[in-house]
């Protein structure tokens, strides 16, 4: 004999139509055979889905309070009164007699299906008790590290999934990091005939030598000598798509930020062009010069100069 339903879900008479639901979707889950490890979870997870049958219904759960039907939705005998009650119409004109119990009794509401909840829980009708047809295999993922520069203009990588297979997927241009590529139909075959799951890549950009990104930005930091910072000059400094030349305006301190429009990431879904920010780094040479030596003394001797002002001195 099935136990009373509210017990089953752990609630009080009183339960509010979420707190039901809330109930359901724990214990479902709790107990569902493909992943539960308790040694009766098959009986415990047919007693709460059944439970859910009567309480998740407000008819049969109405019904249910009023006596006329049982934990199992089952109707119970009413006595002679109920008898009189189904027969009234059936007395002295010959029609089929007819033992009313309401619309509670014979069904509840229409489309009811505890499923509608387990296809959220688990995915599909899996598991449920009235599973539709063949289920879909398992999506399986992997992380795929590319380079910046082919994540800026695309190209391809091969990867190993989990479920054995070897893909070679192709990475769009523009693509940030995080993005998700899906396969169709690469990923687990159905267990009984349904259509495979699907492979999802996920695209991790590798540290670069010398970029680094920021946004749809790139920032380069680009060493040059005392001279160049100086008196100015045209430099060749790297992009993605190949080398440029940068001009640097006589007097550049290191540390000053020069902008190349369009020279970062390309324009897409993540928005316009970035630029490409190019950092000078005044460079001293790097084997000792007797000749610069004299002349930087020359300078603190004769021109001293305080490039950190009174903030630095205060």
């Amino acid at each position: 004999m099935a136990r009373d339903p509210y017990l089953v879900l752990g609630l009080s008479k009183g339960a509010s139509e979420a707190e039901i639901k809330k109930a359901f979707r724990r214990l479902a889950k709790k107990f569902h055979p493909d992943q539960s490890k308790e040694p009766r979870a098959k009986d415990q997870f047919a007693e709460v889905n059944q439970a859910y049958e009567i309480l998740g219904d407000a008819k049969k759960r109405a019904a249910f309070d009023r006596g006329e039907i049982d934990a199992e939705g089952k109707q119970r005998f009413q006595g002679f009164e109920g008898f009189q009650q189904g027969a009234r119409a059936g007395a002295g004109g010959g029609r089929r007699f007819e033992y009313e119990f309401g619309d509670a009794a014979r069904g509840g509401q229409a489309g009811f299906d505890p499923s509608d909840i387990l296809s959220e829980l688990f995915g599909g009708a899996r598991g449920g008790r009235r599973s539709r047809g063949p289920h879909r295999g398992e999506d399986v993922v992997a992380v795929a590290t590319i380079p910046l520069k082919e994540a800026v203009l695309g190209g391809s990588v091969r990867v190993s999934m989990p479920n054995g297979k070897t893909l070679d997927v192709t990475i769009p241009a523009g693509s940030d990091d995080g993005r998700q590529i899906r396969l169709r139909g690469q990923g687990q075959a159905s267990p009984d005939g349904g259509e495979a799951g699907d492979a999802i890549v996920s695209l991790k950009i590798a540290p670069h030598p010398h970029f680094r990104v920021e946004g749809r930005d790139l920032r380069l930091d680009l060493p040059v000598t005392l001279y160049e910072a100086a008196l100015g000059a045209k430099v060749r400094a790297p992009t993605l798509s190949g080398e440029v030349e940068l001009g640097i305006p006589p007097g550049s301190n290191s540390g000053r930020v020069l902008r190349l429009r369009g020279k970062g990431l390309p324009a897409g879904a993540g928005g316009p062009a970035g630029d490409l920010l190019v950092t000078l780094r005044a460079m001293l040479p790097e084997a000792a010069d007797p000749a610069l030596e004299t002349l930087l003394k020359k300078m603190r001797a004769d021109a001293p100069y305080d490039p950190r002002g009174k903030a630095f001195n205060e």
